[in-house]
């Protein structure tokens, strides 16, 4: 496991180094902009180089990197935003250091035209970094516009300018990288979209910070496949079915059939070894023709097709056989079903998955979400959660790490769905990096509720249950894309390819 800092977890990593482990910033500094000097030439060995700072350390690690590339032998000059007289402390020095050693250089006074840096081979960006707070102002602007039209091989230092690092949003213009070259461990920014998709390439160079001072409990996680491998539950010689984990789902209606089927096979696939659906009596008959080893009871019903109220104390006597819930996709929120799904997060003792419409039914209610006993997983989409949070949706996805860990603690584990998934729970935050834009079809969370219903059953708790259910879930839409394409991959398809996603675990080939 890795930590993807924040701003504020990555400045006191190095203020950490210099007071614990004997190096100064001037050092770290150094030692970033060889590492960015190092990575271009890797990646782009020929042709003139245009170096784009700003003030600050950034701006420095620009600096030192024209200089190494320069000593080096290549055609290199430095555009600065700032009189590289004005720059203070380590950054001023590396600054003269390099005019001394004649580097060329010139300072940019205004706006940066767009055709600035046209004829270059390679534009480091070293503007910003992790200082980017809210949306760049004044000749920033025209910069960054700068080097997104110069047609050039664009390597940005730490963080593209314009993305936040603690949320990689990025609220007006900002750099579109073919690589970042970051340093000591991923930052937030970089895992998260927007970040991700503007970052390009990201490449972590180490600086000299000790790895134990990288990071704390608390700062977002980014976990190894090995990691994963390690929570796959293991089966005995002598395992039987009902040791495989029970996983009871309660979902469906007339209008959304499907749903409890794509959860039922989200379950099997993910190694229940006994998945049964309670739906409502009426679509018993169509969701048992879509599942050949699933059980499926049909429950008294409303005359639209949707649960009755009165099916809780039914559902409460049978839940004491299984060893997981799932309850909510494909519900509605008629007025039985919400009923129903009140009185079972109040009343269930055994794990729970609420999902979909029974994330819908809490709202005004999320209080008794949190006051479950019994381990809890929720998978809202941004617009589900920001219902249970009285937020809009934009307010959840401009800070996914804060809004996602909200409904959240020690036995309650929030999955936000989305492009890159955020885990919550138990004090960690743990940011899912597979899965691709087609899993962007309806069906597809039905199938992850399933999922992380299973791993619930086999034992795991809700974080690793979240967790690892949203990185199989993710990558197997990996390899259903790949299959497939992104644009033709249904809900359907994805509790196919799980099984080449853990085979991909347990061989340790991704």
């Amino acid at each position: 496991m890795v930590y993807a800092l924040t701003e504020s977890a990555a400045r006191l990593a190095e203020e950490r180094a210099v007071a614990e482990a004997g190096v100064t910033l001037g050092d770290l500094m150094r030692r970033a902009g060889t590492a960015v000097a190092e990575a271009l030439s890797a990646r782009v060995p020929f042709g003139p180089v245009a170096v784009v700072t700003g003030k600050g350390n950034n701006g420095g690690d620009g600096w030192l990197a024209a200089r190494v590339l320069a000593s080096a032998g290549r055609d290199v000059r430095v555009f600065s935003l700032v009189d590289p007289a004005a720059l203070k402390a380590d950054a001023g020095e590396v600054a003269a250091e390099a005019i001394r050693a004649g580097v060329a250089h010139e300072v940019v006074s205004g706006e940066m035209a767009s055709n600035h840096l046209e004829g270059y081979a390679a534009v480091v960006d070293a503007l910003l970094g992790i200082g980017t707070v809210g949306e760049i102002q004044g000749s920033y602007v025209s910069a960054v516009q700068a080097i997104n039209a110069s047609g050039a091989h664009v390597i940005s230092v730490d963080l593209p300018t314009g993305v936040l690092c603690d949320t990689g949003a990025a609220p007006g213009v900002a750099v579109r990288a073919d690589a970042t070259v970051t340093f000591s461990s991923q930052k937030a920014g970089l895992v998260l979209q927007p970040g991700v998709s503007l970052a390009g390439d990201v490449l972590v160079s180490e600086i000299g910070i000790p790895r134990e001072l990288v990071g704390s409990p608390g700062d977002p996680e980014v976990w190894s496949a090995a990691e994963y491998r390690d929570l796959l539950p293991v089966l005995d010689p002598d395992t039987h079915k009902n040791a495989r984990g029970r996983v009871l789902i309660v979902a469906g209606s007339g209008a959304y059939p499907g749903a409890a089927a794509l959860a039922a096979m989200g379950a099997q696939r993910m190694g229940a070894g006994y998945v049964t659906l309670a739906v409502p009596e009426s679509i018993a008959h169509i969701v048992q023709s879509k599942l050949t080893s699933a059980v499926v009871m049909g429950l008294p019903e409303h005359p639209s097709h949707t649960l009755a109220s009165r099916v809780t104390d039914i559902i409460l006597d049978l839940s004491r056989e299984f060893d997981a819930v799932v309850i909510g996709p494909g519900m509605t929120v008629a007025h039985g079903a919400v009923l129903v799904t009140r009185n079972l997060v109040h009343s269930l003792m055994v794990p729970l998955v609420l999902d979909a419409d029974g994330l819908n039914a809490m709202v005004d209610a999320a209080d008794a979400i949190r006051s479950r006993v019994g381990s809890t997983v929720i998978t809202p989409h941004p617009g589900e959660l920001s219902r249970l949070l009285d937020m809009t949706p934009t307010q959840v996805q401009s800070d996914r790490l804060v809004h996602g860990a909200k409904l959240s603690g020690p036995n309650l584990t929030c999955v936000l769905k989305g492009a890159r998934t955020v885990i919550s729970g138990q004090g960690r935050r743990v940011v899912n990096t597979t899965g691709n834009p087609g899993l962007a079809t309806a069906g597809t969370g039905d199938v992850l509720a399933g999922m992380v219903g299973a791993l619930l059953a086999q034992g795991l708790s809700p974080l690793e249950a979240g967790a690892l259910g949203a990185w199989v879930h993710g990558r197997a839409g990996d390899h259903a894309a790949r299959e497939l394409t992104e644009t033709c991959m249904i809900a359907e398809d994805v509790p196919n390819f799980i099984s080449s996603a853990v085979r991909e675990l347990n061989e340790q080939t991704w």
